[in-house]
Order: C-alpha cells, then sequence, then structure tokens
C-alpha cells in the first residue's frame, strides 16, 4: 500500500469528491476512483458511500480517514525535516590513518567534533602508509593522515602538524641519566629501526648523514609499537615520535631525551583527492584536525628545547599501538 494512495484517499474523504481530489493530486477522475476500489478490495470493506452527494464516509472509512491522515501528516513532516535540514546531518566522514597518529589524540578530536555536529559521524579506519594512500586513491576514504606526504599530481597534501623526535631509550642505558644528548653521544650506537622501506626510514638515515652520525641498526620494524617494545627490552635506542611515547615516559618504562643542537621532526599532513569535492562535512573535521590544541601546543614547547626527561609527558593520554 503506497503512501501516494493514502493521500489521494484523504484527498477525497477530505473534498468529498472524486473529481477534484483528481485535479489535486494531477490524476484523473477514473484513476482516483480505481484508487480507492483497490483500497476497499484490500481491506474487503467499503469506504465510502457514493450514492449520496456529496461523497460520504462509511462509519469504518471515518476510521480508515483518521488513521490515514495522521499518517500522511507524519511522513509530510518527516520530509519537511529532511529536506530543510542542514546539509552536514547525518553524513559520515571517511578517514584512513596511519597507526602512530594514536586512538588517544584522535578519540578526543572526534568528541569534539561530536559536540560541533551532533548528527554526523567519523569512521577512521588505522592502515599501513601504502593503504592509507590506496584508500584515499580509490575514494573510500575523504582523506588521510599520513607522515612525510608523498607529493603526487592526483593528492592534494596539507601540512597538519610537526612531531619532535627524541632520543628514546631504556632507563638502566648509560644514556638514561643524561637531560639530553648530543649526536655525537649516539655514534656508534645499537638502534632499533623502522624497516627501510618506510619514508620515515629514508628520513632518519638522511638525518643522521646530516649529523656525521652512524649507527648499528640491530632490529628492524615497521611499526612503533614493537619499537617501543624492544628499546623497553633494552634491544637498543630509537628515535621516536614525542607524542608516540608519552604514555611509556610517564610510567617510567623508558626514557625520552631531546637532541642538542639539531632538530628532527616528524611532518604529518593531510592527503585527499586533488579533483574531487569534499563533503562539507569532511571539510569541518579536516579544519578541525588543523586547529591549534593543547597537545600540539605542548609538542612545540619541547621541540623548542624543553627536556621532557623521564616525566615530561605526564599530562599526555595513553598512545595507541603505532605505525609509522
Amino acid at each position: 500500500m503506497q503512501l501516494e494512495s493514502l493521500k489521494v484517499f484523504c484527498d477525497i474523504a477530505r473534498c468529498r469528491s472524486f473529481s477534484q481530489a483528481a485535479v489535486e493530486n494531477g490524476l484523473s477522475q477514473s484513476a482516483a476512483s480505481q484508487i480507492v476500489l483497490q483500497l476497499e478490495k484490500r481491506l474487503g470493506v467499503q469506504l465510502i458511500s457514493r450514492s449520496p452527494r456529496p461523497l460520504q464516509l462509511t462509519p469504518l472509512g471515518r476510521t480508515f480517514y483518521d488513521g490515514c491522515k495522521r499518517l500522511v501528516e507524519q511522513y509530510h513532516e518527516l520530509e519537511a525535516s529532511i529536506r530543510n535540514a542542514p546539509p552536514d546531518l547525518g553524513t559520515t566522514v571517511q578517514v584512513a590513518a596511519i597507526y602512530s597518529v594514536g586512538l588517544g589524540d584522535m578519540g578526543q578530536h572526534v568528541e569534539r567534533f561530536a559536540q560541533l555536529l551532533p548528527n554526523a559521524c567519523v569512521h577512521i579506519e588505522y592502515l599501513h602508509p601504502d593503504l592509507v594512500y590506496e584508500r584515499v586513491h580509490d575514494g573510500t576514504a575523504d582523506f588521510g593522515l599520513v607522515s612525510f606526504p608523498r607529493k603526487s599530481r592526483e593528492l592534494t597534501a596539507l601540512p597538519w602538524r610537526d612531531e619532535v623526535m627524541l632520543l628514546t631509550c631504556h632507563p638502566s642505558h648509560p644514556l638514561g641519566r643524561n637531560l639530553a644528548v648530543t649526536p655525537a653521544m649516539i655514534d656508534g650506537q645499537r638502534f632499533v629501526g623502522f624497516a627501510r622501506g618506510l619514508v620515515i626510514r629514508r628520513q632518519l638515515d638522511r638525518f643522521l648523514r646530516e649529523q656525521g652520525v652512524s649507527v648499528e641498526v640491530a632490529l628492524e620494524f615497521d611499526n612503533i609499537e614493537n619499537i617501543k617494545k624492544a628499546v623497553e627490552d633494552a634491544q637498543g635506542l630509537a628515535l621516536l615520535p614525542e607524542p608516540t611515547i608519552r604514555r611509556e615516559v610517564q610510567s617510567g618504562a623508558l626514557v625520552a631525551l631531546p637532541l642538542v643542537g639539531c632538530r628532527m621532526v616528524r611532518t604529518l599532513g593531510i592527503i585527499y583527492r586533488r579533483h574531487h569535492q569534499l563533503s562539507r562535512t569532511a571539510e569541518r573535521f579536516m579544519e578541525l584536525l588543523r586547529q591549534p590544541d593543547a597537545a600540539e601546543s605542548e609538542t612545540r614547547t619541547r621541540s623548542n628545547g624543553a627536556q621532557p626527561g623521564r616525566n615530561g609527558a605526564a599530562r599526555a593520554k595513553a598512545a595507541n599501538p603505532s605505525r609509522t
């Protein structure tokens, strides 16, 4: 039973005329009459007495009319509310992100966004960097969050934030007694590194060469979580983004030391298809991500010379298992 048929019946009952209701609905009188006949056949009762002029509803027809009228009115109200709703209402933003962005930080952004647009939804999928690019290229994701974003004719890359890289070691390591280290102090040291195929590994290798430093890469992993675990097991040193080690520094499992006389940062960026129009909701979430917040201010302070030592990240929330 279609809503249009119920509306036609209600108009016939209101106008007490097949012809007038037919005109209002852009139908022939015969079509309007057939709609009522089909309703009566379906219900097995007579709804309209056709002999009196004007037409009269039967008692059951009056009951049916009252119910149909409420249904039609409710539908029209619902339809109007949808048509008049802001374009953001009910839209889902699909985001692909590298693992090391962290559920903790992103969770705060999603909560803030929910306060701004309660009816919008943000879905974040955490992936290997190559898969983040794949999701953005094929349109599965509205935009992606990556480190050291690649230049591409198909993609636009916007700067998001810079994360200072800190020397990370086990508390028992001799360097852990320092407040900071110079590049010369890590020359020849045993390191836990990123896998060779990752962009961050190439960036770190270049940085160490520029500082005249050579290290022994004893272990390699494609994710930050495994690197942190290896450092916690005293397998070597590592250079890691400060936000990804806050929890371990706070708990005392790791020591994080700034480098003196040089600065290495991991650049995070937002990528999206160059010739694709983002929804307004996706644009607003992207704008929210790029707004300075407390966590970013803290990171900038440390990158400018603050010394986190063993407890410098006490205010940070726990980071999620992370990949570059």
